[in-house]
């Protein structure tokens, strides 16, 4: 699957274009999406969920911090600035009590492949709590020997001590978040960060046992240009991360409130988005980075990379893996989880979320249960957004469904076929390079709950 933005030229092709990549779609890293988990989740439903899981699976972890020391503008995650670091020592022990919590649902001491601390800023703590947390999770799971420890850093604000803590809990992996190097987008976003603070962190993070490193960029924030833009990935380029992910800025006010700082008559239009994405893609692949799926770039030796030519690629909530658990438990507020059974999520308040734990219940908001059309849905969208192409008789077989299953949704294909966003031959279904960047779009196609669905999403490009 390409994710090199193909831009028309011809105007009547631009304008199609541009009106599809104006359309609000979710990023499909669940199906369904979590605006559509039922709320009010009984926790005794999780627990017996976590009983039932198989022992001898592995599971993936996901631990979410929500502090930082810096407030950026842009940011669209739920976070708290660090004032004082009591109430976050507080957190720190309601989170290791909560993966007492979940630890004492589980069948067995189960064995975990992938390890991954978010936010927030996971290094905005202290290095002692990052280790309290870890060993913590050690007490009540085993590692694989090979398995991935990640963590998302901010290389203004972490600390030397820091980093060799993480070397020395043996992280393998760490994403940098670096958005744009321009000082003019910096300023408009309230994230100065000069380009060697980034490379001085990574030599750092490499010195100490870190083998891989992420780098984060954003396109259509404010005042940015596609020249800019560029630069800033020429200059990613000689710093030689193993993978590069290229969001596109998702202005979401309504649910971000530091975002209102943002001036909006200095964000890009649609078509400057487009060019923006598509020139800096072109970049990345001269670079040596393949693309991976919609906003996923890899070294060819990444495992990311091998996992996408194995078709074995995945996607979660962290964005394109190469992790194949069925199950991801998440720790902390606001954190998402997935069993084989359905998905859940933390209360998003810390303070409920902090009384729950106390109380000695999980602390579930949100959940829902997923029926044999939700895993065949899911399926199909995980496949178009990581392979480009599905067969959707294959697919229904799969789940012993019938063949008609999709024939409501082959008028809304004909449409895409006849745009050149997909080709179908027969059952199948690929992604053009044009339909390749607006793969979110396709997907949709396959979403009930999109139809009635009230949430405001972020634009497909």
């Amino acid at each position: 699957m390409r994710t090199d933005l193909v831009h028309p030229r011809h105007n009547a092709e631009s304008a199609l274009f541009a009106l599809y990549a104006r359309r609000a779609v979710p990023r499909y890293t669940s199906y369904p999406t979590a605006p559509h988990f039922e709320k009010d989740f009984p926790d005794e439903t999780y627990r017996g969920w976590l009983k039932a899981l198989v022992a001898e699976e592995a599971v993936s972890l996901y631990v979410h911090i929500p502090f930082c020391k810096q407030m950026c503008w842009y940011c669209g995650c739920n976070m708290k600035l660090i004032t004082r670091y009591k109430p976050v020592r507080s957190y720190i022990n309601n989170l290791c009590a909560e993966i007492d919590l979940v630890a004492a649902q589980l069948p067995a001491r189960m064995n975990v492949a992938h390890l991954h601390f978010g936010g927030g800023t996971p290094t905005a703590i202290e290095p002692d709590d990052l280790e309290k947390i870890v060993r913590k999770i050690e007490e009540h799971f085993i590692f694989f020997p090979d398995a991935e420890r990640a963590i998302e850093t901010d290389p203004r604000t972490i600390t030397d001590e820091m980093i060799d803590r993480i070397g020395a809990l043996g992280f393998t992996r760490a994403s940098l978040g670096v958005q744009e190097f321009d000082p003019t987008v910096q300023a408009a976003i309230n994230r100065i960060q000069p380009a060697a603070l980034v490379q001085k962190t990574t030599e750092k993070l490499r010195a100490v046992g870190v083998k891989h490193i992420n780098y984060d960029l954003i396109y259509g924030l404010p005042q940015q240009t596609e020249a800019a833009l560029c630069k800033t990935v020429q200059d990613c380029i000689a710093m030689k991360p193993d993978r590069i992910v290229l969001f596109g800025y998702a202005h979401v006010p309504w649910m971000a409130k530091n975002q209102r700082m943002i001036d909006e008559a200095a964000l890009p239009g649609a078509e400057e988005r487009a060019m923006q994405a598509r020139s800096s893609a072109q970049a990345l692949s001269a670079g040596g980075y393949l693309p991976i799926g919609i906003d996923h770039f890899a070294l060819p030796d990444d495992a990311l990379a091998k996992a996408a030519k194995a078709g074995k690629l995945h996607r979660n909530f962290q964005g394109y893996t190469d992790d194949d658990a069925r199950s991801l438990i998440g720790f902390g507020v606001t954190a998402i989880g997935r069993t084989p059974f359905g998905f859940v999520q933390n209360l998003t308040e810390t303070g409920a979320w902090a009384r729950a734990i106390i109380a000695g219940q999980l602390p579930v908001s949100k959940g829902h249960a997923m029926g044999v059309d939700d895993c065949l849905r899911a399926y199909v969208i995980e496949r178009i957004m990581c392979d480009g192409t599905i067969d959707l008789d294959v697919a229904g077989q799969f789940f012993d469904v019938k063949g008609d299953w999709y024939e409501p949704e082959v008028g809304q294909l004909e449409i895409l076929a006849r745009d050149g966003l997909i080709t179908r031959n027969g059952a199948r279904i690929t992604l053009t390079p044009a339909g390749s960047a607006l793969a979110r779009i396709v997907a949709s196609i396959f979403d009930l709950y999109l139809r009635h669905d009230r949430a405001r999403h972020s634009v497909a490009v």
